[in-house]
């Protein structure tokens, strides 16, 4: 009787100690599941912010483009006129061309 209660006493201390490093494994995986989030979340603003500065860029060329094409509307506007017939007109012809060779194909 005695080594069946010392199996046992063995068995609950074996029990015992895997618990204890189930429990350290599974702090150790939320410690670095907690360490990987604040990564990915530091990197997600790094990226957010360097977006807005692209973004700011962005809208600043295209202000100084329509502020210069403005200029060159203000200076030339037969030339500009011209220009935008021109443009207007190959559009139009894309669109025809595109059209045609649409309905050909059914």
């Amino acid at each position: 009787m005695t080594s069946t209660r010392s199996v046992r006493a063995d068995a609950g201390g074996y029990a015992d100690e895997a618990r204890g490093l189930a429990s350290q494994a599974l702090d150790s995986t939320r410690e670095y599941a907690s360490l990987a989030a604040e990564k990915a979340s530091a990197r997600m603003r790094d990226m957010r912010d360097n977006m807005k500065d692209a973004a700011n860029r962005g809208a600043s060329s295209v202000g100084e483009y329509a502020q210069a094409t403005t200029r060159y509307i203000a200076e030339e506007p037969v030339k500009s006129a011209l220009i935008a017939a021109a443009v207007g007109a190959a559009v139009a012809g894309l669109v025809i061309a595109m059209r045609r060779s649409s309905r050909m194909r059914y």
